[in-house]
């Protein structure tokens, strides 16, 4: 953990982002991501490799996503972005064959693209996440698995403190991946703030502070971002990196860095509540 604690004692409030913290959506990310690209660029070259996913008819299956050869490099920089149209940047960076080693080649990458069009494909994005989830509700849960463990966690523990989400995907998929995890009782509506909260997590951390009767230095905040832990530090709440799912030693090697905790899956339970 580089000597950063991941809890306080008098923790009140554990608010976790979603995706890549208590759901493993890149599966889900991708085919989406590659469906909206390639109906907004049908020239692209990178819909061929893609071909088996774009058929509307079918919810593709977690070795048809795995088996494409854009995935690991799409997954690679999934970490990097922050909302739908982050998705648009990493496929035009794939598209141009453009390097990107880290967070400042990234946001300088983004502000070269055009920001009408990556609004396009926010938009967009959403409309074919609805019609992918109800062509095939359950095969579309299944892109969509908890982390293991984590459900369960998050049962044992929910007396101890107030649960909440802070995401920036849309509500009507967290209510129903939590509703498919068995834990959608965990989370009052009060407790779930998606996208339309705003862009920001500190917003979004303020916003369940208020409504808790929270202060910053009771409540811990898990993503799986680091700038996302970066802006909530500063509001003094506790702040840790989910080290599972995307990350890798470079988002680790940062956290650490920047005085954040790395949890991992083997021992996030006791690097949370102790014991």
């Amino acid at each position: 953990m580089g000597g950063a604690r991941a809890t306080v004692p008098g923790l009140r409030l554990l608010a976790l982002d979603f995706d890549g913290v208590i759901s493993d959506s890149a599966p889900e990310a991708f085919v989406v991501a590659m469906r909206t690209w390639c109906a907004l660029h049908p020239a692209s070259r990178l819909c061929q490799p893609a071909e088996p996913l774009l058929d509307e008819a079918r919810v593709p299956s977690s070795a048809d996503v795995a088996g494409c050869s854009l995935y690991a490099p799409f997954l690679e920089m999934m970490p990097l972005g922050n909302r739908a149209e982050d998705y648009a940047v990493e496929l035009h960076a794939l598209e141009a064959g453009a390097v990107i080693p880290g967070q400042t080649a990234y946001d300088a990458f983004k502000a070269d693209i055009d920001a009408g069009s990556l609004r396009a494909f926010h938009k967009r994005f959403y409309r074919v996440r609805a019609a992918l989830s109800e062509r095939d509700a359950a095969a579309w849960q299944r892109l969509m698995g908890a982390y293991p463990g984590v459900p369960e966690l998050l049962r044992r523990r929910s007396g101890e403190c107030v649960l909440a989400i802070a995401t920036s995907k849309d509500r009507r998929s967290v209510r129903k991946l939590l509703a498919a995890y068995g834990i959608d009782d965990l989370f009052p509506e009060t407790s779930v703030l998606d996208k339309e909260a705003g862009v920001s997590k500190r917003a979004h951390l303020e916003r369940l502070g208020s409504a808790h009767g929270v202060v910053p230095a009771q409540m811990t905040f898990v993503d799986d971002k680091v700038n996302h832990l970066d802006d909530v530090a500063a509001l003094g709440v506790v702040c840790a990196l989910a080290g599972w799912g995307y990350n890798g030693p470079r988002e680790a090697a940062l956290a650490r860095q920047r005085g954040h905790a790395v949890l991992t899956l083997a021992k996030v339970e006791r690097q949370l509540f102790g014991g």
